[in-house]
């Protein structure tokens, strides 16, 4: 039987520690109790806290350990749960979970972060030069402080061979069954994908994901270049003009935009023109080719292939999913 231990933490979001408790216990038993079978559980699961005191969840909630980490004797699989933005490196005992993952990676222990935990794996620098994935709406604090981290927020689950990361919340459970089905075959992962309802087949967070541009930074010529881009759809906006009006070449524009924002101008402009179209497919009843006409796009056959690029779905399958 393996031995998967979740390392909870104070504000640890509850559903990240529950979650994937329910669902590696469930295995092996849920599926064979609804067919008339004898339960055949295949995961031993533990809660532990750095200190074997219990913490309070994100929502106040008290989770009780069953023990420090430090008397874990065994261990196949470590989860880390999410702290969500209120992850502090800081923390009187992060070095010292920080120590225990390495320790145990070490020993052959496979880790697993989800959502926001992902930066407390990073912190290990087991993920340095490695991909990993969180929630998309913490990719750019998650760049500021592993830059030697590929991150893939398109992902909803990365696997490193022995590191594993799971998007967001939600993905708490289709991490869970990607390691079931890792550790026990497709079959019992289809089985508890069944009992679960959860897609064990949904593997991005594109269709999720909503364009964040930075614009904490002090370069003023590149954030009038933003608003504009941003409040102008229609208008065939012009790097050359936009460099000319700021008084400095095309190079050094693209460089000082690339530099402030982390993305270049045209992708900036089609980002902002998709989430537009995102809100419209939302919010009202237009026809596709009205929306990519409003939003700057004549050629409806190029705006469908990059809006589906972005998302992983057409338009028309944006507008069915989230309305």
């Amino acid at each position: 039987m393996k031995k998967v231990i979740i390392l909870a933490a104070h504000n640890s979001v509850l559903s990240t520690i529950a979650s994937p408790m329910d669902m590696f216990l469930q295995a092996g038993v849920l599926w064979n109790v609804t067919m008339g079978e004898k339960p055949s559980p295949v995961f031993d699961v533990k809660i532990v806290t750095s200190n074997g005191e219990p913490v309070m969840a994100i929502n106040k909630v008290p989770v009780v350990p069953a023990c420090s980490m430090h008397d874990i004797e065994a261990a196949d699989l470590i989860i880390i749960p999410s702290q969500g933005f209120l992850f502090d490196p800081n923390a009187d005992d992060h070095n010292e979970r920080i120590n225990w993952l390495k320790s145990w990676y070490e020993k052959g222990a496979d880790l697993a972060s989800v959502c926001g935990g992902a930066f407390t794996l990073a912190s290990t620098g087991l993920l340095n030069g490695k991909t990993a994935t969180t929630h998309w709406g913490m990719a750019k604090e998650f760049n500021k402080m592993f830059p030697e981290v590929d991150l893939r927020t398109d992902q909803l689950v990365t696997d490193e061979g022995r590191l594993f990361c799971g998007g967001g919340i939600s993905a708490d459970l289709n991490l869970s069954l990607y390691l079931i089905e890792k550790y026990c075959g497709r079959d019992m992962a289809l089985q508890s994908s069944r009992c679960t309802m959860v897609d064990m087949d949904c593997t991005s967070q594109s269709p999720f994901a909503m364009f964040t541009p930075e614009k904490n930074h002090a370069d003023s010529m590149v954030l009038e270049a933003q608003l504009r881009m941003e409040n102008k759809l229609l208008d065939q906006i012009s790097i050359e003009d936009m460099a000319n009006e700021a008084g400095v070449s095309i190079r050094q524009f693209n460089r000082r935009f690339k530099a402030a924002t982390g993305v270049t101008v045209n992708n900036y402009l089609q980002l902002v023109r998709v989430d537009a179209a995102k809100a419209s497919l939302v919010n009202t009843d237009q026809p596709v080719e009205e929306i990519s006409l409003n939003i700057g796009y004549e050629n409806i056959s190029f705006f469908r292939r990059l809006f589906k690029k972005q998302t992983g779905l057409t338009p028309s399958q944006y507008r069915k999913r989230f309305c």
